[in-house]
C-alpha cells in the first residue's frame, strides 16, 4: 500500500488504467474482438513493466531519504549508494557533494570551538596574572606598617598592573573587529619618517632609563600606502617586541629600503636572538618565546601581523647575521587604480 501514498504512482496508475480501458473499447468498435484482446494484453504488459520500474524507483527515493534522514538526525555521514536512473543519479551526486560540504565545515566548527575554548582559557591566564598581583599590592598598601617610599612604589606598581591590563582588553578588542571585518581601513599615502617618529615616541622614557637607544637611517623621502593609525600600530608592536628583548644598554635599530616591488621595514634588536624552536611560533596568539620577559602578553606579534595582512604587507622573522632578532616589514606597491588599470 505504500506505492498508493506517492501521488505521483497514483496519478500515473489511474491515467494508465484509464486509457487501457478506452484503448480497449476503441480496438473493439474500430478493429473487433480479437484487436481488443490483443489492445488489452499490450496494455497489461505496459502496465505491469511501468509497474515494477516504478516501484524499482520509488525504492530508491525511499533508499536516498532514509541516508538523508541519517544524516539530519546526527548519526555518522553515510555512503549514498549508486543509481542506475540518470535523475536519481545527478540529485545523489548533488546530496555527495553538500553532504562533503557539510563535513567540512562541522570540522571547521569543531577546531573554531576548540581555538575558542583555548583562547578563552588563555586570556584568563593572562589576566588573572596581573589580577593577582595587583590584589597582593593593594593588600601590601592596606598595612600601616609600610613607610611612605613603599606605599608610592607600590602605587607605581598597581598603576603598572592596570596598564598592562588595559593594554591586553585593548589588543584583544583590536583583534577579534579585525577578525570579525568590522573594521574598514583607511588608504593614504604617508611618509616613513614621521611614522616611525611617532612610533618609537612611546618607548623613548623607558630606553633612557634602562639606557636602550634606537637608530632610524633610510627613511627620508620614502612613502608607504595604507591606514596611517592601524600601520603605526603594527610598527610600534614589533618595536615594543624587539625592546623587550634588548638588555639594557643595547639598541635597536630601525633601517629602510626601498625596490620597485615593496618598501621594506628592518627591525633589529641587540639581544640573543630568536630560538630555532620559537622561530616558527612567532606570531601565534598567546605564544611567549623562552626568553619572553614577564611583562610579555604573547600577542603584540599577532596583533601586527593581522593588521600587515589587511594592508597588502606582510612581516617575516630572522635572526640577524649580526646578532640578535630581526624582522622585516615588506609593505607591497599597488600599481593598480581605482578602475584595475595598471598605473
Amino acid at each position: 500500500m505504500w506505492r498508493f501514498r506517492n501521488r505521483d504512482f497514483t496519478m500515473q496508475t489511474v491515467i494508465s488504467a484509464a486509457g487501457t480501458a478506452l484503448a480497449v473499447l476503441a480496438a473493439r468498435l474500430v478493429w473487433g474482438r480479437e484487436a481488443a484482446l490483443a489492445a488489452l494484453l499490450c496494455s497489461i504488459f505496459w502496465c505491469v513493466f511501468y509497474f515494477i520500474w516504478a516501484s524499482r524507483r520509488y525504492r530508491e527515493i525511499r533508499t536516498l531519504a532514509g541516508q538523508i534522514d541519517e544524516l539530519l538526525h546526527g548519526s555518522e555521514v553515510p555512503e549514498f549508494k549508486h543509481f542506475r536512473e540518470g535523475d536519481l543519479e545527478i540529485l545523489r551526486d548533488e546530496i555527495n557533494k553538500l553532504t562533503i560540504r557539510l563535513r567540512e565545515q562541522a570540522a571547521l566548527l569543531q577546531k573554531d570551538k576548540s581555538s575558542l575554548a583555548d583562547a578563552l582559557a588563555d586570556i584568563s591566564h593572562q589576566i588573572r596574572t596581573p589580577l593577582t598581583s595587583l590584589n597582593i599590592l593593594l593588600e601590601r598598601m592596606k598595612s600601616r606598617e609600610i613607610d611612605s617610599d613603599t606605599r608610592r612604589y607600590l602605587l607605581r606598581e598597581s598603576g603598572r598592573m592596570l596598564s598592562k591590563i588595559e593594554w591586553l582588553v585593548t589588543a584583544l578588542l583590536k583583534m577579534s573587529k579585525l577578525e570579525a571585518g568590522s573594521i574598514v581601513l583607511q588608504e593614504e599615502t604617508f611618509y616613513l619618517e614621521q611614522l616611525l617618529a611617532e612610533a618609537v615616541a612611546p618607548f623613548e622614557i623607558a630606553m633612557e632609563v634602562h639606557g636602550k637607544t634606537c637608530s632610524i637611517s633610510g627613511a627620508e623621502g620614502k612613502a608607504i600606502t595604507g591606514d596611517y593609525a592601524w600601520t603605526l600600530e603594527a610598527v610600534q608592536n614589533v618595536i615594543k617586541n624587539g625592546l623587550e628583548y634588548t638588555p639594557d644598554g643595547g639598541k635597536i635599530s630601525i633601517c629602510c629600503d626601498e625596490n620597485p616591488l615593496y618598501t621594506e621595514l628592518q627591525i633589529t634588536d641587540s639581544g640573543s636572538g630568536i630560538s630555532g624552536e620559537d622561530l616558527p611560533h612567532l606570531f601565534e596568539r598567546f605564544y611567549r618565546g623562552e626568553n619572553a620577559g614577564k611583562d610579555s602578553f604573547g600577542i603584540g606579534l599577532a596583533l601586527a601581523q593581522m593588521i600587515l595582512a589587511r594592508e597588502n604587507a606582510v612581516i617575516l622573522a630572522q635572526n640577524a647575521p649580526e646578532g640578535g632578532g630581526q624582522f622585516r616589514i615588506r609593505f607591497y606597491k599597488n600599481y593598480l587604480d581605482k578602475a584595475g588599470q595598471i598605473r
